[in-house]
């Protein structure tokens, strides 16, 4: 928080959810940023429940969503507003999201049942079929008659699914490569169990990617199946030169594989 909060300070419209965090998290909040809205959930429901709990509370035409691991610089905000204005047909409007070294990260491309991603990123904005759900900006207006995140989705593919909708709904997906965010990806999600953090991991990817297969795909059940075997065909060369956190990731996927079966 102490990294993000002089960013925020100056914001007129801030919500913050807490998804039942075990550290101080809520203290800090209160005490850096006391004009923010605070809404402190009893559990952990979720990305995209948590999002959607936030969104129910906009009037303004605009919603940025931003993970906690994101760190936007004074500029950020006003560069993001005015490129919404500039794309006023757009649902979503993206940054270009870079790693702890500056590097590009990889936050939107073309649908993938559509086209396959080739070439260099973007040179300027343009439309895509994707947007990583770290940091975007929603037109309120143009994305309440498609919705918001599926709350089915605990956690991975709620913003695959979100940006699904919104293609088929012929809503624009805008990036615009020259605004940057750095974003220090899982820097918020490892607290003081990193293997059970992987393990829960591996489980929720792949009780998610059955349940977005359930829904935009063709065969859950035979995806659920052939990723199992693999898993567990993967599994002894892990335990043969074991890496913990490698393992748990593993382990958390066939667990979630083996209770998917209610996902189709």
């Amino acid at each position: 928080m102490e990294a993000i909060a002089p960013s925020l300070k100056g914001l007129a419209h801030l919500v913050f959810v807490d998804n039942a965090s075990t550290d101080d998290t809520a203290e800090k909040i209160t005490e850096l940023l006391p004009n923010a809205r605070l809404l402190l959930n009893d559990k952990n429901k979720g990305f995209g429940a948590a999002n959607n709990l936030a969104l129910q509370q906009i009037t303004t035409p605009y919603a940025l969503l931003l993970n906690p691991d994101t760190l936007p610089g004074s500029d950020f905000f006003g560069k993001m507003i005015q490129a919404a204005e500039q794309f006023p047909e757009a649902g979503m409007v993206a940054p270009q999201l870079s790693g702890r070294n500056d590097a590009d990260e990889i936050n939107y491309r073309w649908p993938g049942a559509k086209w396959v991603s080739k070439g260099r990123g973007a040179d300027g904005p343009c439309c895509v079929g994707f947007l990583c759900g770290a940091a975007i900006l929603l037109n309120m207006k143009n994305m309440a008659p498609i919705g918001f995140f599926d709350e089915e989705f605990f956690l991975y593919y709620e913003d695959e699914d979100l940006s699904q909708r919104a293609f088929k709904a012929r809503a624009p997906m805008v990036v615009v490569p020259s605004i940057r965010l750095k974003h220090l990806s899982r820097g918020s999600v490892k607290g003081d169990t990193p293997l059970k953090s992987e393990f829960l991991r591996g489980y929720h990817h792949a009780q998610s990617k059955l349940l977005f297969e359930k829904k935009h795909g063709k065969n859950a059940s035979q995806l659920r199946w052939k990723t199992l075997g693999l898993a567990l065909l993967l599994l002894p060369l892990r335990l043969l030169v074991p890496r913990p956190k490698y393992v748990a990731r593993l382990l958390g996927r066939v667990v979630g594989l083996s209770h998917a079966r209610s996902l189709y």
